[in-house]
């Protein structure tokens, strides 16, 4: 399996008064399903480069779950750790991959802006994707209307027209506005466009069945 670092997000216990750092456990089966190992990293940014300059994953993958700071979340040490992890994965030539609140991380680094959105939380939305009509999740109360263009091109937009996935013109980053991991069973074009983005070979009987079900 194709090892890949993975971005958690910040919990705040009040029983405890603690500050806990959580992965969804299906982020851990996904990567699975597409062929990909986990390394999880803490939001402690010295921990989380030293991890991946030690084990050298094959790209990093920010997660969703919370709100920027610029737009009114409490994560700081996140929003530092993940800003640090694309600069590592810029210098290293390795792919990052942002869903949901990741996408939105990639663009506000990249100078986007984000706004607030209605009826984006627990719906679906049917979008065009890489020339194939797909049915996609939405948690997010925070969406970009418009991207850097001289940086971004724009994949595929919500029936409002905010944008849901874009690619870099010129790096190998890709964002995403739903969660692959919460769909059940995993949908085949987000297991393919994983393996794609981070150079899974796939296996000849799972080419044969996404083959089947593109047809």
């Amino acid at each position: 399996m194709t090892l890949v670092a993975i971005t958690q997000r910040v919990l705040r216990d009040p029983s405890t008064d603690e500050r806990r750092d959580a992965l969804d456990q299906r982020w851990t089966r996904f990567l699975a399903a597409a062929g990909l190992l986990a390394l999880v990293l803490p939001n402690h940014l010295p921990s989380a480069l030293a991890l991946v300059r030690r084990f050298e994953p094959a790209g990093v993958i920010l997660t969703g779950g919370g709100d920027l700071v610029a737009y009114g979340g409490d994560a700081a040490e996140r929003d530092a750790t993940e800003a640090a992890l694309v600069s590592w994965a810029m210098q290293a030539g390795r792919p990052v991959l942002g869903a949901c609140r990741g996408m939105q991380q990639l663009l506000h680094l990249a100078g986007a802006r984000l706004d607030r959105v209605e009826a984006h939380v627990r719906t679906r939305h049917k979008l065009v994707f890489a020339g194939r009509p797909i049915e996609v999740n939405s948690y997010h109360d925070f969406a970009i209307r418009s991207v850097p263009d001289q940086d971004y091109a724009v994949l595929a937009e919500a029936p409002d027209g905010t944008v849901e996935a874009v690619r870099h013109r010129r790096l190998p980053q890709l964002g995403i506005m739903w969660h692959p991991e919460r769909e059940a069973p995993f949908a085949a074009h987000d297991i393919a466009l994983f393996r794609g983005h981070f150079g899974v070979a796939v296996p000849a009987e799972a080419a044969s069945a996404e083959a089947a079900c593109a047809d």
